[in-house]
């Protein structure tokens, strides 16, 4: 029986939201870690409480270049009326005090050092005449004035990052000055990408009458790089249902989403609904109600979600925006992978009627999206997504949208 007509296995021209809740239902979650260093850990997710074994920093210290003293001893001190100290040692940052300092005495200290006993403040060396035995202090500083304490930045005991922290080259700095070089992580999402179609030819290779280059499985396997997600399989396929089969299968014993791309529709090159019925893949939905990207497919193989993606360019990167990010969220838990939708003003009018919900290509920037030219907005067309970084959301049934008016973006950066 050909499911492509009967609708008789999944549902059939669902919504968007309808076709990420069938999805979302056969994502599981990522549970399984691994050590990482704290070099290479942006991005990744921690998996445990992160503890602060000691105080941070481990001692008191001098915030400034200058001399450590007794605040009672230079409270009158002015340019006028200078205030003189006996030098007593110098304290380089890494170093330790040897000497207390007593009534009348000062240590020259440098930014980062551990401030000696008896001392209470520390003095910016622009205030004095910089002596190397017996200093001049021209003004005087409150008691702690300039003056670090041990444990100001994280004390002992605490919970310094919790779990399902997603890391940044902040929260690197934070693990290194806990003196931790690893860190437990879970696994990155693994997601493999498979291209159908006889006509598609490697970039770099000769280019035949027929042929095209092929350019959606570069495009979604660099995307994937970009948010951080291993591909483990990366390959095209020819028109035949028995490989891409065999191929499915494979992809989903190596990843946690298989996306395929081309051959989704009802001609009689299409493969992937056979395909998918003989790898013995159950059929989710197919068919969404949105443009581009309207002839998707959703299914799940071996409890591993593949979605099935249009051959045409921005049909397969709007859908792999809209579909696949809130299956990586749900893996991970991390809100980073969801598309963000939020308000823009129009810029320019869009004029063409959408009869059905449709996404068009922009560029968002200080509260107003711009639109590129109506001719570019083909779903086959990939060069006019250059310099958009969003998808415009228009609502069935919109007849036009003027300049000044309020529309929803999915904004596709990946700054949070």
């Amino acid at each position: 029986m050909d499911t492509r007509k009967t609708g008789s296995e999944g549902e059939e021209r669902v919504t968007l939201e309808r076709a990420v809740r069938l999805l979302l239902d056969h994502c599981s979650i990522i549970a399984e870690t691994e050590r990482c260093s704290v070099l290479d850990c942006t991005g990744r997710i921690l998996a445990d409480d992160v503890y602060a074994k000691g105080d941070q920093p481990p001692f008191d210290r001098s915030p400034v270049d200058g001399y450590a003293c007794r605040s009672c001893d230079i409270t009158d001190a002015s340019s006028e009326n200078p205030v003189y100290l006996e030098v007593v040692e110098e304290i380089d940052a890494g170093s330790w005090p040897t000497r207390a300092v007593g009534s009348g005495q000062a240590a020259r200290i440098m930014t980062g050092a551990p401030i000696p006993a008896g001392a209470d403040c520390c003095i910016y060396q622009e205030k004095t005449d910089y002596g190397e035995t017996c200093v001049a202090v021209f003004q005087g500083c409150q008691q702690h004035g300039n003056y670090c304490f041990r444990g100001e930045d994280i004390q002992a005991g605490t919970a310094v990052l919790k779990r399902g922290t997603r890391l940044t080259y902040v929260e690197a700095g934070i693990l290194a000055g806990l003196g931790l070089c690893e860190v437990t992580v879970y696994r990155k999402i693994r997601a493999a990408v498979l291209a159908s179609g006889d006509e598609l030819t490697e970039p770099g290779q000769p280019l035949q009458p027929g042929k095209i280059y092929d350019s959606n499985l570069y495009f979604l396997a660099v995307r994937l790089r970009e948010l951080g997600i291993e591909v483990p399989v990366c390959r095209r396929v020819p028109d035949s249902e028995a490989e891409m089969a065999e191929a499915l299968g494979d992809a989903c014993q190596k990843a946690d989403l298989v996306i395929t791309t081309g051959g989704v529709s009802v001609g009689k090159r299409d493969i992937m609904h056979q395909a998918l019925a003989m790898a013995g893949a159950r059929r989710l939905f197919w068919k969404i109600l949105i443009k581009p990207g309207m002839p998707t497919i959703g299914s799940v193989l071996n409890g591993t979600p593949v979605i099935s993606l249009s051959g045409n360019p921005f049909g397969a990167l709007a859908d792999f925006e809209l579909l696949c990010r809130p299956a990586f969220e749900s893996m991970t838990g991390d809100s980073f992978y969801a598309p963000r939708m939020r308000n823009a003003i129009l810029s320019r009018g869009f004029l063409k009627s959408s009869p059905s919900r449709r996404f068009l290509r922009g560029r968002f920037e200080n509260g107003e999206v711009w639109i590129p030219e109506v001719k570019k907005h083909a779903s086959g067309i990939l060069s006019s997504m250059a310099g958009c970084n969003c998808l415009v959301d228009i609502s069935a049934g919109t007849e036009r949208i003027e300049a000044g008016e309020s529309v929803t973006i999915c904004d596709l950066s990946l700054d949070r």
